[in-house]
């Protein structure tokens, strides 16, 4: 029987979620809005719920049919259900499919790729909240167009990447995203108009802070109980360290490294090498819902 692959992602996503839940009361893991907050985790769940505060004020006035694309665990599905919307998400992983049921049971979950998904049904709203760098770039914005009603809209609320951002495999960059120069060149030739547009980098540039600061105490726990395997038991450490070294390359291991146990990953870095942008789009010729 052939030697199944450890699931590493859904590992991570399963450990992030429980974390995020323990500490906040949801299963949210978008940045938070922390404009007039004090960066501290128990203002996490306010800086997250500021956000999508923000972000639901981009929603038509009234209810309306939304395919939330990428929907995470189900945590906005759920708001936009109590908000009196119609929710459909499409999200790949069995394990998010799986949460997003049990969180948002009111919403239709479909599992699968966004460039696979497949219906007949029309939606008044295409909703990217932090999922639409996970798209290949010639393929969101062209879909959603197939998939919106005569007056339906697109909004995207997602990392960009700036001109400084250059490849790196040693170096654990933070944030993601599509170029910013290829997404406008994008926009500029699809067949959309550009409703609204915000630049809140600067205001989701602390859950980065936030988020290296968790990692530095995992990383200073793993640090200590190394010194102390090394001062006592010295044996069991080389046996460890050994095993990890087979398991885990060079570069894997120096990136691993960065992100525990050094400050790489900082507001100011995200602010340099990132655009995080909220926008609102209308296919070209479309009047503004009543």
């Amino acid at each position: 029987m052939a030697k199944q692959k450890l699931d590493t992602q859904a590992i991570g996503l399963d450990a992030g979620l429980a974390f995020t839940k323990w500490l906040t009361g949801a299963e949210n893991l978008h940045y938070g809005l922390w404009d007039g907050l004090e960066v501290t985790a128990g203002n996490l769940r306010t800086a997250q719920d500021a956000y999508t505060e923000k972000l639901f004020k981009l929603l038509p006035n009234q209810p309306v049919r939304i395919l939330d694309i990428g929907g995470g665990a189900g945590e906005t599905a759920k708001k936009l259900l109590a908000l009196g919307h119609s929710v459909d998400i499409v999200v790949p992983s069995p394990f998010l499919a799986t949460r997003c049921r049990d969180n948002a049971p009111g919403a239709t979950v479909h599992e699968c790729k966004f460039e696979d998904f497949q219906t007949d049904q029309r939606f008044d709203l295409c909703l990217f909240s932090e999922s639409y760098q996970y798209i290949p770039l010639d393929q969101g914005l062209a879909k959603c167009l197939d998939l919106l009603t005569p007056d339906g809209e697109i909004i995207i609320s997602d990392c960009f990447r700036t001109k400084d951002y250059s490849v790196d495999k040693t170096q654990a960059k933070v944030g993601g995203g599509h170029r910013e120069w290829r997404f406008r060149e994008m926009l500029e030739n699809t067949a959309v108009d550009v409703i609204s547009e915000e630049d809140i980098t600067q205001s989701v540039a602390p859950s980065v802070h936030l988020e290296q600061e968790l990692f530095n105490v995992f990383g200073y726990a793993l640090t200590r109980i190394d010194q102390e395997l090394t001062a006592k038991r010295p044996k069991i450490r080389w046996t460890i360290n050994r095993v990890l070294r087979l398991l885990i390359k060079d570069r894997a291991r120096a990136r691993l490294d960065q992100r525990l146990n050094q400050k790489t990953r900082t507001a100011e870095n995200f602010i340099k090498y990132n655009r995080y942008l909220m926008i609102k789009l209308r296919p070209k010729g479309n009047a503004a819902p009543s």
